[in-house]
């Protein structure tokens, strides 16, 4: 959003430069994205002086050039070689001088150097319009009818006006600032300064010949509509205070009823419309939805097809003629032939704004303030404000009373809040009478004071103050930031506390996600038989039953193993051979006579990967096939940074130890095939056995959104041949050892052990993906990287690269 310095200055005494008064919006919320200077005429003049031509004569090489003497109130007449066919002695004419850079209409600024013509010196340009950018003509130069000093700036004689705006990055909450007098507020506030807001106390009827009645039938969409007739009106083109207003914040000035209008909905923030009362079919309006399926076409000239939800402005004949609150009719608006006009402001339900606004896809500057939420109570106001600019810039009448539908009027909202909370949520205690004077400052009133609190009445503009952490923010922002001092130690409060970590929505989220996986959950008993605690080494003795039902039942399980093997032989035995179980228990033991349990997550595979059908041949599951259920659960945890180590013990023939923070979480591998065998069991079981407790600890789920990169990854593939001993994990540390910044991924798609190669070597085929986040990668710089990585191979892992 764009704001005009010299526009702020109509409303709030401002002696701070430009950037000064950048950094102040930005610290009070309004972050200010750049400040840029702007000028009425394209490089406002600079360098650009009157001159008065003395002599001028055909250059004596070149028949369509001119000699001229030209007098530009310096010591000595200038000589000027100038080609524009209507040049002659006498004339009052534009010089750029020597070292000038001249801003023309169409193409890039240069700068004006003495040079050699034809053999002549030229000491200067005499200008045309469009070299300049005063305008597209370039049949001759511009002649003056003046008779000010030569040497006068010619910035000075056609008064040329310069600015300042800031881009503003205004977020959506802060529709109450999308406007000169928005913006001007937060600057009477953090500058304590008086604000002046255009009065409309001169407002006048003049006569009633032109009263138009309104009928608004629903009020629930448009809960303030105001109007009022102007006559006698003559289209023309807007003062140049207006249209440089204007044109300072990027709108192209078209007439003076339309340009007044843009005017007013940047200076208050309330969108207008102006309606050709010629066109008003019936001389009614009425605020209506029309059919679902009616045609209506926008004054872009495109036709659009109305839902039901589309509340329109609509004529006695119930014509549409503007889709109210976003976008206006081709037959209605202002042409130079309006005599008569019918000037409208309303307060338009924002939800109703976004949903006709994202069907349409429409976005106008109306939109853009109706669906963020405008301020009831200015409509009237800003009626009044442009009907009198009317009156005084188009030698109009105000020929009506002012309509004003307002039913149910929009009270201030009332929040309660308390000192304790203030003082907490800054970190700082701030003196009462602070507070209120800041509240005060920004219009929002303080009533029911106590020494506990007070009552904040919230004006209906501020649709982004809506509970007691709003209003706390309001009081610190104007306060400013940086005038709260930070303590040794670093903390945080809050009005409401964040959730605890629960560890049942945790498994069942863990458990979700194996299930959407093809896993089936089991619940095992934790009593179960006494001959397992002999047949694997556990952390502590076994918890025994006293009174036992039976042998089987005997202890206190120390491992999720054997009931998990009971459940698979189970099955097997019914023909339910491919099985993927998982389940959440616990595990017991005793330590110099002291109990503890644990909760564990226990994941089960045996038989094949996928029932066999005639796509697919059937696979025995293996040990990736685990590995990747248990890389599932260790990325929906974002548990962060884990290490692998592989190992065997009297459970595992072989497998991996998961360890994070130097903690072992885990272990996945096959199962010893006597303990299968023992179990009943014929094919291979593959097992992970999860301490849910150190999982749940560590887990720190975050969703995260990122842009999607803008420029391009690259393949690049290598084959290594290495000791059979090297495995993927130390080559993939090496890699992003050696290039941390490039590496997007790192994968082997091929591994290769046999005759073709000496014996105890291992073949490796690796992909690698590179991608630069800020630019494209050149091949050159791709070729450096591969290098750079296969030398790291070679001279630390003794590889051999097959080229």
């Amino acid at each position: 959003m764009k704001i005009s310095y010299r526009w702020l200055q109509q409303y709030i005494a401002i002696t701070e430069s430009p950037e000064q008064i950048g950094q102040t919006l930005t610290s009070t919320g309004l972050e200010v994205e750049s400040v840029e200077p702007f000028e009425t005429i394209k490089g406002g003049l600079k360098g650009l002086v009157i001159g008065e031509v003395l002599t001028c004569a055909k250059h004596p090489n070149a028949d369509k050039l001119s000699l001229t003497t030209v007098d530009v109130g310096g010591d000595k007449p200038l000589n000027i070689v100038c080609g524009a066919p209507n040049v002659g002695a006498g004339q009052k004419v534009v010089v750029a001088l020597v070292g000038t850079t001249v801003s023309p209409t169409k193409g890039e600024p240069f700068t004006i150097k003495s040079a050699k013509i034809r053999g002549e010196q030229s000491e200067g340009m005499i200008c045309a319009e469009d070299e300049i950018g005063m305008g597209e003509s370039h049949a001759g130069i511009m002649v003056l009818k003046t008779s000010v000093a030569n040497g006068t700036p010619a910035s000075e004689f056609f008064k040329v006006e310069s600015d300042y705006v800031f881009e503003i990055g205004l977020t959506p909450n802060r529709a109450d600032a999308a406007s000169h007098i928005g913006v001007a507020r937060d600057i009477k506030a953090a500058k304590k300064r008086d604000l002046k807001i255009p009065s409309v106390e001169n407002f006048t009827v003049s006569n009633t010949k032109l009263t138009i009645p309104v009928e608004v039938e629903s009020p629930e969409m448009c809960p303030r509509f105001s109007g009022v007739s102007i006559a006698k009106v003559i289209i023309k083109e807007s003062p140049e205070w207006l249209k440089n207003r204007l044109k300072a914040i990027g709108l192209e000035p078209i007439n003076n009823i339309v340009d007044i209008t843009n005017y007013v909905c940047h200076e208050l923030g309330q969108p207008l419309h102006a309606y050709d009362v010629s066109e008003i079919a019936g001389k009614k309006i009425v605020v209506k939805t029309l059919p679902s399926g009616t045609k209506f076409k926008t004054l872009d000239g495109k036709e659009r097809t109305l839902t039901e939800n589309d509340l329109m402005v609509c004529d006695g004949e119930e014509n549409g003629m503007c889709m109210g609150g976003i976008f206006g009719g081709v037959n209605s608006g202002i042409t130079e032939k309006t005599k008569d006009v019918f000037l409208e402001g309303a307060y338009w339900t924002p939800s109703g704004i976004r949903k006709s606004s994202m069907h349409h896809g429409l976005k106008t500057d109306a939109s853009f303030r109706f669906e963020r939420g405008t301020d009831p109570n200015m409509t009237a106001i800003g009626v009044k404000r442009a009907a009198m600019l009317m009156v005084e810039l188009a030698g109009g009448e105000i020929a009506s009373e002012l309509v004003d539908i307002y039913p149910k009027k929009i009270e201030n909202q009332s929040i309660e809040v308390k000192f304790k909370n203030v003082d907490r949520l800054i970190g700082k205690k701030i003196s009462r009478d602070e507070i209120f004077s800041i509240l005060e400052s920004l219009e929002i009133k303080v009533s029911n004071k106590t020494e506990n609190g007070f009552t904040a009445l919230v004006p209906p503009y501020r649709v982004d103050v809506v509970q007691e952490a709003d209003v706390v923010e309001e009081i610190l922002r104007i306060y400013g930031f940086n005038n709260v001092e930070l303590s040794d130690k670093a903390s945080t409060d809050f009005i409401a506390s964040f959730p605890e970590k629960d560890m049942t929505k945790f498994k069942k989220s863990v458990g979700s996600m194996l299930a959407a996986n093809g896993f089936y959950e089991i619940l095992t008993n934790s009593l179960t038989n006494i001959a397992y605690k002999n047949k694997i080494k556990t952390d502590g003795d076994a918890v025994e039953i006293l009174n036992k039902l039976s042998e089987e039942q005997g202890i206190l399980r120390q491992s999720m193993l054997f009931t998990g093997l009971e459940v698979c032989a189970h099955n097997i035995n019914r023909k339910q051979k491919d099985l993927k179980l998982f389940e959440f228990g616990k595990i017991y033991g005793k330590k110099s006579d002291k109990y503890f349990e644990e909760e564990r997550l226990a994941i089960y595979l045996t038989g094949d990967s996928e029932t066999e059908n005639w796509q697919n041949k059937s696979r025995a599951v293996n040990f990736y096939d685990i590995a990747q259920a248990v890389t599932l659960v260790l990325e929906l945890s974002a548990v962060g940074k884990t290490k692998q180590e592989q190992f065997a013990d009297d459970v595992f023939e072989y497998g991996v130890k998961i360890l994070a923070s130097n903690k072992v979480i885990g272990q996945v591998g096959k199962v010893k095939n006597n303990l299968v065998k023992e179990a009943g069991i014929k094919r291979e079981v593959f097992f992970a056995d999860i301490s849910t407790d150190l999982l749940f600890k560590l887990a720190n789920p975050k969703f995260v959104v990122q842009d999607v990169p803008k420029f391009p990854e690259v393949r690049r593939d290598l084959s290594l041949v290495l000791n059979s001993q090297v495995k993927f994990a130390e080559i993939e540390a090496l890699a992003r050892n050696t290039e941390q910044r490039l590496i997007k991924e790192i994968i082997a798609f091929d591994v290769y052990e046999g005759e073709k190669i000496e014996k105890g070597k291992k073949a490796y085929a690796l992909g690698f993906t590179l991608q630069d986040e800020n630019k494209t990668l050149t091949d050159e710089e791709i070729d450096k990287t591969m290098t750079k990585l296969m030398s790291a191979f070679e001279g630390k892992m003794g590889a051999v690269i097959r080229k």
